[in-house]
């Protein structure tokens, strides 16, 4: 049979029997949010680049994390700005650095209602803005960086973070990250690593939120935008380490990724959908070119139906809240 017995479209005629026949969903308990707190600030900062997003005090970011939990997001994951960077990234491991400090107050304030996640990498602390410890020749060495992962990573946990996420691409890190965590007592905290992250033109906004000091790139150790059989070989590495999770990063321009990423492993996938994919459609939506609200959800929905079970999104509280609507 065919057309005109065959009518696909008698499944579209409403509101109710699409939602009833939608093939994806995304849930709000999949979104995660990334969130930026800055030491020093006594008030929230506004990020130029990333409408909407702020670089939080550490009081402003207890209240931010209360409302994500109470808006349904399924997560959140901390990113320190410090006041002072050193060449080995040291504040990464103090103990009372910023994004320490930062997931202690935020365990302390929502305790088990989110899962509070924490970017374990050196880019943020160093003052050449690399993800690692740099070798006398301006590269960056990738056993001396593993050293310092691992150091922070027990940190990390001992403030009671539930999963970190190693993104600085280092090869070995989630083996070395996994047995320091287990060395150290914490054999509960999970692993949610960053297995494909693309060295990307879609980062500069973030790069701004958290005052990035890089000069250069990273192509060095993040992939090069052209290979996708270099992620499916990341990802059984990063499994066969111990990773409990994997992420792709950036997500839109990498949905065959996602897919080919979700089809190899077993454990969950996300994908972060990153500052210069939200700024894109802001600046869209602000000079009227889009619909912001059905732009946000038609991306998310994409990045759900290629795979990713998990998204790390600013969008997270607002897109919960209208899915919440919707649904």
């Amino acid at each position: 049979m065919s057309y005109p017995e065959i009518r696909p479209r008698r499944l579209r005629r409403s509101p109710a029997l699409r939602r009833l026949v939608a093939e994806n969903r995304v849930d709000p308990a999949e979104l995660v949010l990334p969130m930026f707190v800055k030491e020093g600030l006594t008030e929230p900062r506004s990020v130029p680049s990333l409408p909407g997003v702020l670089q939080h005090s550490r009081e402003s970011l207890r209240k931010a994390a209360v409302a994500a939990v109470r808006a349904g997001v399924g997560g959140i994951m901390l990113f320190g700005v410090p006041a002072d960077r050193d060449e080995l990234g040291s504040g990464g491991a103090n103990p009372n650095g910023i994004l320490n400090a930062a997931i202690r107050d935020v365990v302390s304030e929502v305790g088990d209602a989110t899962v509070v996640m924490s970017d374990l990498c050196l880019d943020e602390f160093t003052s050449h803005g690399h993800c690692g410890v740099l070798a006398s020749d301006g590269s960056v060495a990738n056993d001396a960086t593993l050293a310092a992962y691992a150091e922070m990573a027990v940190a990390q946990a001992a403030a009671g973070v539930h999963v970190v996420g190693p993104s600085g691409m280092m090869d070995g890190q989630v083996g070395v990250v996994r047995r320091a965590l287990d060395a150290a007592g914490h054999q509960d905290v999970s692993i949610l690593a960053y297995t494909a992250k693309y060295a990307s033109a879609f980062f500069g906004p973030f790069r701004d939120a958290v005052e990035s000091t890089l000069d250069g790139d990273r192509r060095t150790y993040q992939q090069d935008p052209a290979n996708l059989r270099e992620s499916l070989r990341e990802v059984a590495l990063d499994v066969a380490e111990g990773a409990d999770m994997v992420m792709v990063k950036p997500a839109l321009p990498y949905l065959d990724v996602v897919a080919a990423v979700r089809s190899a492993v077993d454990v969950p996938v996300a994908a972060y959908q990153v500052s210069g994919e939200y700024a894109m459609v802001e600046a869209a939506a602000a000079n009227g070119w889009i619909d912001r609200e059905q732009a946000m959800l038609e991306t998310l929905t994409s990045i759900r139906r290629a795979g990713a079970q998990i998204i790390l999104t600013y969008w997270a509280v607002e897109a919960a809240q209208l899915l919440r609507q919707r649904y």
